[in-house]
């Protein structure tokens, strides 16, 4: 059995402030990605910014320019769900930007908080163990790295996690030398991991296992501290990823699917598989080249 052990996570004491300092930069954001032709607003002269003004969203939103001008400070004001909806369609929200605006705004109460102690049990284990020799590991939302099988860790090695104690697949990625990364196209794929990162965010922004976390690898991490400033939220999903390793020549290509747990909120199980047959054929190599130096 895998145990875990994270800090509690908790709203009070001060993690309100940290959701609405969120919320502000996000709205402050989004608000600045939206032009005026986007809504049918014709520039106007001396425009200071490039996307829509407060008032033009408060308008655009039928709210008040005060009520809309505390919400984007990061100010203690009730939203109602009506409300947040109309803010969301002016600024031309994505269905997960928007769930991330609910929880930013203290509105939306989805189920599945990171427990104090997050267990890993046989039964988990042993699915993931069953899949190999498809890689596949257990992910809580800050990607924690919960459980993993034997074609998981051919793939990436875990290697990625050596030299630091932090068994987190974005720390790795993020801090690992680019030559040495298991990720193909990290101008894609990472961006997307940081992206996923915040959409899990929402939920725990304040709580310090998480700013800790996000602060530290910000400072071992300009590239990570770039993406985390977009703002960007995509939730996790199906994608075709593309790998390398040093004891194979050529590409993996694998597709990875996100499958949630009963039991354990906000983890995930995340599947690796081939997408065409070379790709296959190298996985197969990878397998015989760690059970040859196991034997050794």
């Amino acid at each position: 059995m895998t145990t875990v052990t994270t800090q509690q996570h908790t709203r009070r004491n001060g993690s309100a402030p940290g959701r609405r300092s969120e919320l502000a930069a996000f709205l402050r954001g989004r608000r600045a990605r939206v032009t005026p032709a986007d809504v049918g607003m014709a520039p106007g002269l001396r425009r200071r910014t490039p996307g829509l003004r407060r008032e033009e969203v408060a308008q655009l939103s039928g709210v008040g320019v005060t009520w809309y001008t505390w919400l984007e400070q990061g100010r203690p004001i009730n939203a109602s769900p009506q409300v947040l909806d109309a803010v969301a369609r002016t600024l031309r929200l994505d269905p997960p930007e928007r769930a991330h605006l609910y929880e930013l705004a203290g509105v939306a109460c989805l189920p599945g908080r990171e427990s104090d102690t997050v267990e890993v049990g046989d039964e988990v284990q042993g699915v993931i163990d069953a899949l190999d020799p498809l890689p596949a590991v257990v992910y809580n939302a800050r990607y924690d790295v919960l459980a993993t099988n034997p074609g998981y860790r051919d793939l990436f090695g875990i290697p990625v996690m050596r030299g630091t104690r932090v068994r987190n697949a974005l720390w790795s990625l993020f801090t690992a030398p680019e030559e040495e990364c298991p990720v193909v196209h990290r101008s894609q794929e990472l961006p997307l991991m940081a992206a996923t990162l915040r959409s899990g965010y929402g939920r725990h922004a304040g709580e310090p296992a998480w700013e800790s976390f996000i602060a530290a690898l910000s400072e071992a991490s300009p590239y990570f501290a770039k993406l985390w400033r977009s703002g960007d939220v995509v939730p996790p999903g199906s994608r075709v990823k593309t790998f390398r390793h040093w004891a194979v020549a050529g590409e993996i290509r694998m597709t990875s699917v996100s499958l949630t747990i009963n039991g354990l909120p906000e983890c995930r199980i995340v599947t690796y598989t081939p997408v065409d047959e070379e790709s296959r054929e190298l996985l197969a190599a990878l397998r015989a080249h760690h059970r040859s130096a196991e034997d050794r």
